[in-house]
């Protein structure tokens, strides 16, 4: 399905694009700055409660819209890939969700989004070598603190050899507190001379 089916073009021309990938100022490096190491961090588009992003997101993780999904993450890719920032990118991996959590949805949003980067954009991809080994409760609601509490030790790395010197790029399908992405950026950080970066589909 193309995207023109999941929402018009007129739309397209009209997503918030944030366009910040190569200002270390952006606002998704400030959600991060002084809590994880990164080497870059940024967001495709601006979420705004009500608004356009919000109700394709919606789609994307409750409605079963993969279609809308991978087009969302094939102009992610083009839009960050002739990124300085992030040109030298060798792996790509989708936070992961809870296997059961997956089980109950019938698939991960963030990696949807991840396997229509990976149509124009020819990275290696690990899907399954970061673990979500805690089953943690929404993080909707939650405060900073709170959120951070839920995720610290959810996560596990499948075999730190395979990430080795690599540039990572963690995705996910929006950034608020930042939390969940800490906690998947903590564990990769355990891997010797690995490199981090976050692109999330938007950032609250």
């Amino acid at each position: 399905m193309a995207f023109e089916h999941s929402i018009c073009m007129d739309c397209v021309a009209d997503l918030p694009r944030l366009r910040g990938h190569d200002d270390p100022e952006n606002k998704v490096e400030h959600v991060f700055r002084g809590r994880v190491r990164l080497a870059a961090a940024s967001a495709f588009l601006q979420f705004n409660k009500g608004g356009m992003v919000q109700h394709m997101l919606h789609r994307l993780k409750y409605k079963g819209d993969t279609n809308l999904g991978l087009e969302l993450g094939r102009r992610m890719a083009e839009d960050v890939m002739t990124s300085q920032r992030f040109a030298d990118v060798d792996v790509v991996l989708a936070v992961p969700l809870h296997p059961k959590k997956e089980k109950q949805r019938g698939y991960n949003q963030s990696q949807v989004l991840v396997d229509g980067m990976l149509e124009a954009w020819p990275l290696e991809s690990m899907q399954h070598q970061l673990l979500r080994v805690m089953h943690t409760s929404t993080q909707t609601k939650r405060g900073r603190m709170s959120r951070w509490t839920n995720v610290k030790e959810a996560f596990h790395l499948a075999d730190q050899a395979a990430l080795v010197g690599k540039h990572v790029l963690l995705v996910d399908d929006v950034v608020t507190t930042g939390a969940t992405l800490e906690g998947c950026a903590l564990a990769l950080s355990q891997v010797p001379g690995i490199r981090i970066s976050v692109l999330t589909c938007a950032c609250a």
